[in-house]
């Protein structure tokens, strides 16, 4: 099980990993080992998410979505395989940890009367100061 929050847990059989060819570093290493790792999330059929999150995490996800709403998340940073595969499962639990957090309600607020002056007074003052750069009356 990874464990995503105290509520939110994903089973080992929902992730889906493959190792492919990696670019970067690792020299000759490169050639000879797949250690890039491309893990799959279903997320749009995962039973482990509830609806909210998962609605959240489709938002968040982007570009990383497939049209069958497959997360594909792909690790080539690192010359290992298990720093790769550790590095791409921190980064799904990262993700679906912030599309666990509920975001707050927007309050519309209107400027103060102080805040309005305070910026005319500042306009008025740069006003002033860009005029006193003229070509001097004669």
């Amino acid at each position: 099980m990874l464990r995503i929050t105290p509520a939110i847990s994903i089973a080992e059989s929902e992730l889906e990993e493959s190792f492919i060819a990696s670019a970067g570093p690792g020299g000759q290493n490169v050639n000879k080992v797949a250690t890039a790792v491309q893990l799959r999330f279903d997320v749009v059929r995962s039973p482990s998410l509830p609806e909210p999150v998962r609605l959240r995490l489709i938002a968040l996800s982007g570009t990383r979505l497939t049209k069958d709403g497959v997360l594909v998340i792909t690790g080539r940073q690192y010359r290992t395989q298990e720093r790769n595969r550790a590095d791409v499962r921190a980064r799904l639990v990262e993700l679906i940890r912030e599309a666990a957090v509920i975001p707050k309600k927007r309050r519309p607020t209107r400027p103060t009367r102080a805040s309005k002056e305070r910026r005319l007074e500042g306009k008025k003052r740069h006003a002033s100061l860009k005029k006193a750069r003229g070509r001097p009356d004669v």
